[in-house]
Formats: C-alpha cells, structure tokens, sequence
C-alpha cells in the first residue's frame, strides 16, 4: 500500500511543477561536478569588451571596426565566422565597407531576433545583405524559470511562420560541411541525423521540465564549462596582429561582446559555486557551446543530454518508492522495535546513495534522469511504513501489556495471526529465579519498603535479561520467570540462558550496595535453567489475554531453582548439552524431583566462556569451630509446608553463610535429606526457651560425620544475623572458642 500512494502522490505533486527547481538545482550540480572536457579547438571566440572601444575611441562597435576585423579574420581563411552583434542599422563610419564584405563573404553568419510566444522579447532585425543570402541565424536565448539557461534553440519559426535557423546551427553547418556531412531527415517526424547523432526535440515535460513551453526545436545544452570555456582574444589583439597568422584557419570564429556594461551576460549551470555570487557568461560564450555541441555530435557522438519518456520517469518513482517501504519493511526488527533503527535507516541512506550516483553515473554518459521525486518517494515510503510500525507497536503494547519484550512485539506486529489465543509447541529454554528467604524478610518490612526493594532488584534484572534478548514471561513476586526461544528461536537459546543466569548473579552485587545503603538485609537469588518442549502462546480469554509458557518442563524449571541456595546457577543435563563445552561446570549432582521417575543431573555453573566470557565470584567457606555449641531446634520443611516433628540439634562450626550442625536426637527420620530446606530456631542452653524468631536454611551436599550435616542459611531475622556475623568474626579474630550470650 505505501509503494503506490506514495508514488502516486509524488507523481502528482511533481505534476504541480512545485519540485522543478530542485530538480533544475541537481541538474546544475551534475553538470559543474563532471570531469573536466579538454577545450574545443575548433571554436574560438573574439571577445569585445571596453578596453577594446576605449582604444578606438568609440562608445559602441562602428561599422569600420567591424568591417576590420571580419577582413583580418578572413584572410586567415576560417571555416566559419559568426558575428553575435546587431548590424540591423548602420554604424558610421565604414557601412559601405562592412556591406560590402557581408557580400563578398559565403561563410559569414549573421543574427537577428526572432523571438516567439515562448520569449516574450521584442525582435531584432538581421543585417539585409545577409538576409538576401540566407546567411543569417537566431541568436535567441531560453531562460528558465530561475533565469538559467539550460536550452539551446536548433530553430524555430517568426511570425510569418517561417522556419529559421538558429545562429549556433548555421556556423555547425558551415563546419561540418567542409566534413561532407549535412542533416539528413529520420524515420520519425522531427528526429534528423547530423553525422553520427540522431537529434530529437526536447518536449514539455522531459528531464526536470514540467509543462515547459517547448516551442520551436529545443535541445539540452551539453555545456563543456562556464566562462572562457573556449579559447578567447580580444579584437585589438586580432587588429594588432598579436595572434598567429594562422590562428583562425579551419575553426569557427565566433564575434561577440563580453564586457559587463554590454549588459550581454547570463546565468547557466556553471554560473553557481559552492561559494561567493553566481557567475554569468557572455552570450556567445552560450552559442559556442552549442556550436561545439553539434559538431563533437556529429563528429565524435559526443552524447547529447537524453532523457527518459515520462511513464518510463513515473516507474522510476515507483521503484525507488517500492525500494523504500521494501528495505524498512525488510528491516524493521533489525534493532528490535524501533522507529529510529540506526541499521534501517543507514539502509535507507544507502539506498539514497545508490540513487544518487546510479543517477551521476547515468548523467556522464548523456541520460538526465530525475532525482528528487523518487528521492523524495523513497524517504517518504520509509516514513509512512516506520510512521505505522511506531502506531502498531503502541496498539500492540496497550492491547497485551507492559510484560512484552521487542521480541514478542515484533512476533505479534509480524504474525497478526499470534495475536489470537492458542499456543504451539516448541522446545524452550526455562529460566526461573528467586530470592531466597525474601518471604519470612518481607514479613518484617512495612510494604511500602517490600515494593521499593522489589522494584529495584527486579529493574536490575530486566536490564540483563533484555540485554541477553530473553522474553520476561512473568514477575511472581520475587521470582522471575524467563524464556529463550519464545516467541523468536534461535541456535544459541541455552548459552544466551546461562550467560544472562551468571550475569544475573554478578547484577546481585550493587542490588546489595543498595541494600546495604537503605540498612537493609542482603539479597541472595538461586537460578534454575532447564531445556525441553512446552506449548507457548496466548493463553486466556477474549478480554484478557497472556503470552506464556505450560508443560511439565516448566515444572521441572521450578524444581531444579528449588535446590539452589544464594549465588548458585543450577542447569539440567539438556541445556548443558545444548549450550556445549563453553558452560564452566562446578558440581555435578543427582536429584529426583517431586514428580519425576527417575533421578536427574543437575549441574552448578561456575561460568560461561566464549564471546561472553563470564565468571561467577568463589565464595570460600571457612568453617570454624565452636567452644561451646550454639542449641537449636529444627522442622523439616516439605514445599512451603513446616513439618509438625521437631528435633534437636546443635551448631559445632560456623562459616561466613554456613554452619555444622550435630544431631543429638537419635531419630533417623528426623535427619534432613540433602539438599533439602528445614526451619529452626536457637533456644537457650537448657532448651527450655526459644531465642529466635524463625531461621530457614537448605542441607548442603558438603559431607559430615554420620550424625550432623552441613546447611546454609536461606533467611535470617536481622538480629540473628548480627549476632551470626558478630560470633563469626570474633571466632575468625580469636581462631578459639567464644561464649556468646544470646538473650
């Protein structure tokens, strides 16, 4: 839809003429920034200007002067002289001379103005004799609408509607006579052959031109430069006999007035540069150009400036408008959902770059095509596609809410068919976190505080996990649930998982900072990743609707973050196989999930290699002994589920985040399974009060004599853990026993 209205509306707007003089602009530029043609030795120009008059004692050009100069110049036996001067009235002293020599010399041409309903210019008369001889040519001039002139006149028809030769086209002829060449009619009305060029008319709307008043026979003027483009002497040097005698033999002579009081001066192509006030050029500076063009036309095929039909103009800017709705439709994920994407539009600079210099290239070789319509059809196509990629995304983002990564947008805005509810099934990599102990925390802070640590920590989070492109799928609180390969699968699903998990873990450290700032308890998070196939889509009703994740996998993602403790990335056997040998493995371990037949490994990471080149932080524990063993009691814990037995026990080493604990109670059913989570409390010596408030913490794998087992604590009351702390680094300090009063 956007590549033909926005052709079409071009199209019209072209129509209006309202582009025309940016057009005429980069056809000017074109021109000036050509290489450099050698000069046309074949024409030459006598220039008059003041310093010619106020040697001669003259205010204008008298015909003896004239007449002087035209025997000078003849006698070197040029193959044409063209005299751009008005001689319709005499100019004493010497008109008798001047006639005489107009007579007596076949290669001389003269001018006169024609004019026409396309110049509106009074017209000039030609000098009689010549007349009589058919040796007189129009040296009418076309200017643009930005006074410019970029056209040349072959002929054109007077009022008597009699056709008549151009002044540039007479002394051509002259020229290329003596090469036996004369025009020759083409197969089509108003096409002719000189040489080994075919001339066309240009007609109203070729090139640049919009409705243009193409009366007459027009053509493109092929300039080969601005001012003193070709070879120039001043009529006193050609008087004085300062130039060679041979100087003028076989070439065309063109006589004309250049000096600025001569008022004969006009803007061309050339006129304008990238600094200081346009530059005009003499008149006969303009009509040798066109001299020189015709000749090095039918002689050499210098090209002529060409241009396309205008259907075959108005397909061009349907290309390149199809060109710029291609490459941003093509591109419009490139930097995810993004108006400004640097990849689409470095795209669409390229393009105008290729637009540009296809259209340079073309313009060397003769063929003026346009420029700024399909330029500004390209742009304007890539607009309206990015103007309705910007309008979706915010429709898209209302309708399914904040949750929606890039990724899940760019599916929804590319596949309109995932926006209806239902799901596919596909395999997955799961990434679940939590903090732990966050809940028996939470239950001590008021909610406001609760919210604005959630906040903080979940902002950090989001912030990986969108760098690492993984699509957040829900916040359940403190926990996370992450997915790759939803709604967008790649090859590298798993590593991007285990990378964004230890770089999660290495974000934990200034979430901590804060904390430590607000006064508050450190955060520790476990992670669980797990590879395996799942139904993902929509899931919900009409009115609400959630892009999510269900199966027996996802399950399974839960329980392996379960076994964690602070710090730790656990992965299950099939995302270690699909992320490969770049994933650093710590510790190996066999667990059998509720649920699940048969045990399973699951592996804790200690980094990831490769492009991402991540290492967790080893945390070594030192365990210290206890003088005097710290008394507690503890209830194993089942989910979220405290059991109703409770049993004795007693800490005997303490480290940093971990402590030894002797079972005194004899009862095998009340020694907690490895890697599970049990709730305790310290109680005074004599076990008759509780000292505590409650203490939660997971069984490590860490072997101990039969009897105790190692945990690490999962959450601790504020006071508890001052005092934990306290003891550890006077036990550190002391490397002895230290009796601690707990009340």
């Amino acid at each position: 839809m956007a590549t033909p209205s926005m052709a079409a509306l071009v199209i019209l707007l072209r129509l209006t003429g309202l582009l025309q003089n940016w057009e005429w602009d980069l056809y000017d530029l074109y021109m000036r920034s050509r290489p450099q043609e050698p000069r046309d030795q074949r024409i030459a120009i006598v220039g008059i200007d003041e310093n010619d008059l106020s040697q001669r004692n003259e205010s204008i050009i008298s015909d003896s002067a004239l007449a002087e100069l035209l025997e000078k110049l003849k006698a070197q036996k040029p193959r044409a002289i063209g005299i751009d001067i008005y001689r319709d009235l005499p100019v004493p002293p010497g008109h008798e001379t001047l006639v005489q020599l107009f007579a007596t010399t076949p290669n001389l041409v003269g001018i006169q103005k024609v004019g026409g309903e396309f110049v509106e210019r009074e017209t000039v008369a030609p000098p009689p004799v010549l007349k009589e001889k058919d040796q007189v040519g129009a040296n009418d001039l076309i200017f643009d609408a930005d006074n410019r002139t970029r056209r040349g006149l072959i002929y054109l028809n007077d009022a008597n509607e009699e056709t008549v030769y151009s002044f540039s086209l007479h002394l051509a002829l002259h020229y290329l006579e003596a090469e036996g060449i004369a025009p020759e009619m083409g197969e089509e009305i108003d096409h002719w052959q000189l040489g080994k060029t075919l001339f066309s008319p240009l007609s109203a709307s070729d090139g640049g031109y919009v409705r243009t008043d193409a009366g007459g026979y027009q053509l493109l003027i092929n300039y080969r430069g601005g001012d003193r483009t070709f070879e120039t002497v001043s009529m006193t040097d050609v008087l004085e006999g300062l130039v060679p005698p041979d100087w003028a033999r076989d070439r065309v002579i063109l006589i004309g007035k250049v000096g600025e009081s001569f008022k004969d001066l006009f803007f061309i192509p050339y006129s304008t540069g990238l600094v200081g006030l346009p530059r005009p050029v003499a008149g006969v500076e303009i009509h040798a150009n066109l001299t020189s063009q015709l000749i090095s036309a039918a002689l050499e095929g210098r090209p002529l400036i060409k241009t396309w039909p205008e259907p075959l103009e108005w397909l061009w800017v349907l290309f390149w408008s199809g060109t710029g709705a291609a490459v941003t439709w093509r591109l419009r994920y490139a930097d995810g959902v993004n108006s400004f994407s640097p990849k689409r539009w470095g795209a669409l600079l390229g393009a105008g770059g290729i637009l540009v210099g296809s259209t340079y290239l073309a313009f060397l070789q003769g063929w003026w095509i346009p420029v700024v319509p399909p330029l500004i059809a390209l742009v304007s196509s890539a607009a309206v596609i990015t103007a309705y990629l910007a309008r979706t995304a915010i429709e898209l983002r209302e309708t399914f809410g904040r949750y929606l990564t890039d990724q899940v947008v760019a599916n929804l805005m590319e596949n309109p068919s995932a926006r209806k509810l239902g799901g596919e099934r596909r395999q997955l990599t799961i990434l679940t976190s939590d903090l732990r102990g966050f809940t028996a925390t939470s239950e001590r802070l008021q909610p406001e505080e609760v919210i604005k640590i959630l906040n903080f920590y979940l902002g950090h989070m989001a912030e990986v996990i969108t760098h690492y492109q993984g699509t957040i799928d829900e916040f359940m609180g403190d926990g996370i649930l992450v997915l790759f390969g939803a709604p967008t699968q790649k090859r590298d699903d798993a590593e991007r998982a285990i990378a964004c998990a230890v770089a999660m873990q290495m974000a934990m450290k200034p979430v901590n900072e804060q904390m430590k700032q607000w006064d508050l308890p450190k955060l520790e998070m476990g992670i669980g990743i797990h590879t395996g196939e799942v139904v993902v889509g929509n899931i919900g009703s009409e009115k609400r609707t959630k892009y999510g994740v269900v199966g027996a996998h996802v399950n399974l993602t839960y329980r392996i973050e379960s076994y964690t403790t602070g710090g730790q990335v656990l992965i299950s056997e099939s995302t270690l196989e699909q992320a490969g040998e770049m994933v650093i493995i710590e510790a190996e371990k066999k667990v059998q999930p509720k649920g699940v037949k048969e045990p399973i490994s699951i592996y804790q990471v200690g980094g990831i290699r490769g492009n991402y080149n991540l290492l967790l932080p080893q945390d070594i524990e030192t365990f210290l002994p206890l003088a005097r063993p710290i008394p507690l009691l503890y209830s194993l814990l089942d989910g979220k589920h405290v059991g109703d037995s409770v049993y004795n026990g007693d800490i005997i080493e303490l480290s940093q985040s971990s402590a030894l604990v002797c079972c005194n109670h004899g009862d095998p059913q009340g020694f907690p399974a490895l890697m599970s989570n049990i709730k305790l409390n310290f109680v005074s010596r004599d076990r008759s009060d509780q000292v505590s408030e409650d203490v939660y913490a997971k069984v490590l794998e860490k072997s101990a004599d039969n009897g105790n087992f190692y945990l690490r604590f999962t959450a601790k009351p504020p006071i508890v853990a001052k005092q934990l702390d306290e003891l550890y680094e006077t036990l550190k300090s002391h490397c002895e026993a230290s009796d601690l009063v707990w009340q």
